[in-house]
């Protein structure tokens, strides 16, 4: 494993990062294209970017490049130049943030994976290469306006929740590998209607509409550059935005407002809230919808056991942190039983 990483501690990092002053621009961009040594690509990048203060969560396998980053204003030709450099990324195209401030990310994090997006798909004849057709956002809205088309969100539940488009299938799924044969389940004799598939960036229905096509549907089309894009196409447009809620990603960021509807509820009141946190218990860190009273009352934790938890004199919380994971099974029996409610496809 390299050793080229950043050791400080995350909450020394959180403080720079808010008491910075330059402005920044969070990116998100991805390819699928060979690469022959994702670890001296990983190492040099790293190198490369830490000299030019980016931060962001990037992965690379041999299939490819997924980048979430945050860029300095003053760094971003460096950055570009840098990127466009390589014949692979030659004119990768950026998806922009709409909204935020670009401290998305407090660190820069770079891993060699297996692939970029974990799919599950161990078929060697699968080619993710023999995509979907692309549409912008106004041929979406076209689109989603057509009798007989079939919407697909391919997203997480908790993604899926606090924003998705109107009458969109969405899948109760925890990751995209589980997501897959759901959605081949659902779409079972429907191989000749019309498909639209969106995510957040365009990199999961990249792989989901060829494994669609694959599985032989024949009119599959997928949003280009995903929720991000459309985002800011029916901004600069003027577009009647079909998508409602909030686009979740994974940034400190969590979310980007698309529209003013709160289309989920707080898990713990049930008042309407998308305010996506995670459990203040370190030894839980559950990812759950909690709103600002609930947020106050129980001090930013999921349950009482870790409310009571966090109270704990520090050493304690290590002895009780031995031998267990986090999002334990405590806590995930409380939030699949109670706070998480079903998302009931439509």
């Amino acid at each position: 494993m390299s050793i080229l990483a950043n050791r400080i501690n995350k909450s020394v990092l959180k403080e720079r990062l808010k008491q910075e002053s330059l402005k920044r621009k969070t990116v998100s961009f991805y390819r699928y294209v060979k690469i022959e040594n994702p670890q001296a690509l990983r190492d040099e990048l790293f190198i490369l970017w830490s000299g030019l203060n980016c931060l962001g969560r990037i992965y690379i396998a041999q299939e490819g490049i997924n980048a979430q980053m945050s860029i300095p204003e003053t760094s971003w030709d460096a950055f570009v130049d840098s990127l466009y450099s390589r014949n692979a990324f030659k004119a990768i195209p950026f998806k922009h943030a709409v909204d935020g401030n670009g401290k998305s990310f407090y660190k820069l994090m770079i891993k060699v994976k297996t692939r970029i997006v974990s799919d599950g798909i161990t078929d060697p004849d699968f080619d993710a290469s023999k995509t979907g057709a692309y549409l912008n956002a106004e041929d979406f809205n076209t689109a989603l306006n057509e009798s007989g088309t079939i919407v697909v969100d391919m997203r997480n539940h908790y993604e899926s929740e606090v924003g998705r488009f109107e009458g969109a299938f969405c899948p109760d799924a925890d990751t995209f590998r589980e997501e897959l044969p759901m959605v081949i389940e659902h779409l079972k004799g429907k191989e000749s209607q019309k498909i639209l598939m969106y995510c957040t960036g365009g990199i999961r229905c990249e792989k989901a509409s060829a494994y669609l096509r694959y599985k032989g549907f024949t009119s599959v089309y997928h949003l280009q550059g995903g929720i991000i894009q459309y985002a800011r196409e029916i901004r600069e447009k003027q577009l009647e935005s079909k998508f409602k809620g909030l686009n979740f990603v994974f940034d400190e960021r969590l979310g980007e407002r698309v529209t003013n509807d709160v289309i989920s509820h707080c898990h713990q009141c049930g008042t309407a809230c998308d305010t996506h946190v995670n459990c203040k218990n370190d030894d839980c860190h559950l990812l759950f919808i909690q709103c600002a009273t609930c947020a106050t009352t129980m001090e930013g934790c999921c349950t009482e056991a870790c409310k009571q938890i966090i109270h704990l004199p520090f050493e304690e919380q290590k002895k009780l942190r031995r031998g267990r994971v986090k999002n334990g099974p405590e806590c995930l029996a409380v939030y699949k039983s109670r706070l998480r409610p079903k998302l009931k496809p439509k």
